[in-house]
């Protein structure tokens, strides 16, 4: 059944957001826009207030695969899209697949660019792939031209991208479902160090423990809900995800490193990536992704099980 999401754009003094094409550490915004022939109404999101315009992008299921279809001149939607991508990638999905058969022809290179963004997703979120589906073959050559676009999976029609998302293998998935307590913490350490030791990455734990630690005290102290800890690896990625029904950013918590008094997050440490992704129901996914390199790789043919209780 086709459901619809829609979703807010929250208002930034920049008008068109740029990102980078490649760097070392870097925070994923929530890239927002706004229209001067729009009807503002404050609407609060990640705990800020403003708003331009309600969006409706189209979003069915196919086979855990979100497929998000647009219509319109490329310009006109490509932002939008990018929002649906964030909020489809929150869900967990096998892989989303981008339809725009319906998009008009004609598109103007930048809003191309800024399609081919989308593929900072796929780098940061390995082992979920993003396809786009595009009949128009100067907007494939287009994204498969730019440095970011090379991340996504570019076909001319949706069939074959739905089929291409569904032929990569499944990460290694592991959940845990965990109560707002001052003990999620230490629960969540326990949970890291099971799962690394049984995928052979034990010399993580130390690492990944303190970026846990402060992911789920920051859900358990200011968000207050029940939080989702999911740990997936795949092509030398181990992503951690914290997933609450918070919709406000955490605050920054800073652990001191060395005699100098200076000191930064053990997420942007120890992290190569980090961010935040709304969600549909009005929460948040924080995320951080850490290199993991294993001699023996651990790929699943097999979906992800369900979040365990702790």
């Amino acid at each position: 059944m086709d459901r619809r999401i829609e979703f807010a754009m929250v208002q930034q003094p920049s008008s068109t957001p740029t990102f980078s094409t490649d760097f070392d550490h870097h925070v994923v915004l929530f890239p927002t826009r706004s229209k001067p022939d729009v009807t503002k109404s404050p609407v609060p999101l990640f705990g800020r207030r403003a708003v331009d315009r309600q969006v409706l992008v189209r979003a069915r299921d196919v086979r855990q695969v979100a497929v998000l279809e647009v219509a319109g001149p490329l310009e006109d939607v490509v932002e939008d899209l990018d929002q649906a991508i964030q909020l489809a990638l929150a869900e967990g999905p096998r892989g989303v697949a981008c339809d725009l058969s319906a998009v008009l022809e004609g598109a103007e290179p930048g809003a191309v660019e800024v399609l081919a963004t989308a593929g900072r997703h796929v780098r940061d979120w390995s082992g979920t792939p993003v396809a786009v589906a595009c009949a128009d073959p100067r907007v494939r050559a287009g994204l498969a031209a730019h440095p970011l676009g090379g991340h996504l999976i570019v076909t001319a029609s949706i069939f074959a991208a739905v089929s291409a998302v569904l032929a990569t293998p499944f990460p290694a998935v592991e959940r845990l479902r965990l109560a707002p307590h001052p003990t999620a913490a230490r629960a969540s350490r326990d949970f890291v160090a099971r799962t690394l030791q049984g995928w052979g990455l034990g010399q993580l734990i130390l690492s990944t423990n303190l970026v846990v630690s402060e992911l789920v005290t920051s859900s358990a102290t200011h968000a207050g809900t029940e939080i989702e800890l999911s740990a997936s690896w795949n092509r030398a990625a181990l992503r951690l995800t914290v997933r609450d029904g918070s919709p406000d950013l955490p605050p920054a918590q800073y652990t001191r490193f060395g005699r100098d008094g200076r000191g930064r997050t053990a997420i942007a440490v120890l992290s190569r990536a980090s961010g935040v992704l709304p969600t549909a129901a009005g929460g948040k996914v924080v995320w951080a992704v850490l290199n993991a390199a294993s001699p023996r790789p651990l790929i699943s043919r097999r979906p992800p099980t369900r979040p365990t209780p702790a």
